[in-house]
């Protein structure tokens, strides 16, 4: 099992390495790496990285596409994480309920809006103590400092980001 985890940890890490080296791929290009390392995962009966699969619980509450939440949960499910969506455009205090029952280890959210800061503030404040907020999008790029406002753990600018941070992510095995 152990070598096999392995495996695929030296996978995702020989990826990051080629898009530093020679760019990162279009968003089309993460997704078919994503569905590439899902396949090979299948095929050599790899369940992720992790004995026991993180929960990562995601939501938007601001963007009604989800374009980059879906990027994130392709990757998220790549690398053996266990992923439940509670959807585009949900109410921060559903999403706050959801994440008091589920109790996940990660809430990944991606924000678009500037007025979106309040409720990211009352999201974070609510959360389960153990529940890290990894979030992406636009709007932290235009404004750095939200992120530590607003108490986001992480904050990923695209799908390699995100992969090198949960490369570095180990649970308390119980």
């Amino acid at each position: 099992m152990e070598n096999k985890n392995q495996a695929l940890r030296e996978r995702l890490i020989e990826l990051i390495s080629g898009w530093k080296d020679s760019g990162k791929p279009t968003r089309t290009g993460f997704q078919s790496a994503a569905e590439e390392i899902i396949l090979w995962k299948k095929k050599n009966r790899i369940s992720g990285l992790w004995k026991i699969p993180p929960l990562f619980v995601t939501a938007t509450i601001d963007d009604g596409w989800g374009h980059g939440m879906q990027l994130i949960q392709l990757w998220a499910k790549a690398m053996g994480l266990k992923v439940r969506s509670l959807g585009l455009l949900v109410k921060p205090e559903e999403i706050i309920r959801k994440c008091r029952k589920f109790n996940p280890d990660f809430l990944g959210m991606t924000v678009l809006q500037f007025d979106s800061e309040d409720d990211l503030v009352l999201i974070t404040r609510n959360l389960p103590s153990k529940t890290r907020v990894i979030a992406g999008g636009p709007i932290f790029g235009a404004d750095p400092d939200l992120a530590e406002r607003a108490g986001i753990y992480f904050v990923a600018g695209n799908a390699a980001e995100f992969v090198a941070f949960m490369l570095n992510f180990e649970p308390i095995e119980k």
